[in-house]
Order: structure tokens, then C-alpha cells, then sequence
């Protein structure tokens, strides 16, 4: 399975790079490509600025087709990957769980997609994506007209298996595991909880 960390948005929220940001000694993006390569066989970084990430040992890969958004970013991942399967993460997720991922991995036979479902709702950038997905993406991002570009708006056209809180909950609390980075109140106080948990530049 390839890993797969989309670094893609424009941050507008955040006024800033979030990918740079640093939780625990690391930045965003360091600190996930060291939890994903536990699990993940290649590591992929999906970045419409690659000289941002000079000097990671990763494949830093554009947008196939830019400005549409996150789906796009899942799209370039699967097009950079050669693996059936991808582990899609946002950046902004600092918390993300690779024990997690290697769960809903073991649930992809038979299945498109794997994406974590909770109360607070669908988590399409924390899911496990099959290169099959392809076709499906491409033909959403070059359809005229109208477009929905949303990850979900996909799920209806592929074979989605939801892992439920139930299983969620043996690897941690959905509530940290899903928790992301939007705003910059968002990044103080995650940046706190870290310290106050003395968290080291490992994962």
C-alpha cells in the first residue's frame, strides 16, 4: 500500500503553509511521512509547490488537474502510486493513526474505498482509496458543466465499505484521531495539548 499525504490547499484559513506547521518537534508533514512509512511500503506527496519540500526522501507529485480541490489531490496520489491500494491523509492531521489504516487495509479486498464513519460524520481524508477509483475521479474532474467535487459525491459510483465507531475505537478517541488544523486558534491549541503532553519529535 502506498501512503499517501495530500499537502494541496492553499491554507487560506491558516494564512500560512500548514504542512510546515511543527506539533512536537516536526513539522506536519515530516511527522506523517514518519507514521505512514511504519505502514506503508512507498510514500507519496501530493504538493502544488514542490520546492516546499526540497530535501524529504518522498516523490513530491502536482495535481493532474489543478485547482479542483481535494479529489483532485486523491487522484494525483492514485496516479503516482503502484500499489492497488493508497492510505489517503490530509496534511492538517496530526494525529492520524496508522494502526487505523493498516485495520481499514485489511478491509479493502472487495471494497473501493474504506472510510472511517462516526458521529461527526464521514472521514474521506483519513480512507483507504483503490487505484480504481481512477476512471471515477477522472471522469467527475473533466465533466462539464455543474460539477460536484466533493470526495463523497464519489462513494455512490464505487463499492465503499464504512468502518463504523465501534471498530474506530479500539486505536483511540475519533476526536483526536480526526482532528485537524483549519485556523490558526486551531494550531495553538493543538500545539499546547501536545507539550502538555511532553510529546517527543517522534510519533
Amino acid at each position: 500500500m502506498t501512503g499517501v499525504i495530500l499537502a494541496g490547499g492553499k491554507s487560506s484559513r491558516m494564512g500560512a503553509n500548514k504542512a510546515l506547521l511543527t506539533i512536537g518537534g516536526q513539522n506536519l508533514v515530516q511527522r506523517l511521512l514518519a507514521r505512514l512509512e511504519r505502514l506503508c511500503n512507498r510514500l507519496v506527496l501530493v504538493a502544488n509547490d514542490p520546492d516546499s519540500y526540497r530535501g524529504l526522501e518522498v516523490p513530491v507529485v502536482r495535481d493532474v488537474f489543478p485547482g479542483n480541490g481535494p479529489l483532485a489531490g486523491i487522484h494525483a496520489g492514485l496516479s503516482a502510486s503502484t500499489t492497488p491500494y493508497c492510505l489517503v491523509v490530509a496534511c492538517d492531521m496530526p494525529y492520524a493513526s496508522v494502526d487505523l489504516g493498516g485495520y481499514m487495509a485489511r478491509q479493502a479486498p472487495g471494497y473501493d474505498v474504506v472510510v472511517p464513519a462516526h458521529q461527526g460524520g464521514l472521514e474521506p481524508l483519513h480512507a483507504v482509496y483503490s487505484r480504481s477509483c481512477l476512471p471515477h475521479i477522472e471522469a467527475r474532474l473533466t465533466a462539464g458543466g455543474q460539477r460536484d467535487l466533493r470526495i463523497i459525491s464519489l462513494y455512490p459510483d464505487v463499492a465503499v465499505r464504512r468502518v463504523v465507531e465501534a471498530e474506530i475505537r479500539p486505536f483511540g478517541d475519533p476526536g483526536v484521531i480526526f482532528c485537524n488544523i483549519n485556523t490558526r486558534e486551531d494550531y495553538e491549541r493543538l500545539r499546547a495539548a501536545g507539550g502538555a503532553r511532553g510529546e517527543e519529535a517522534a510519533p
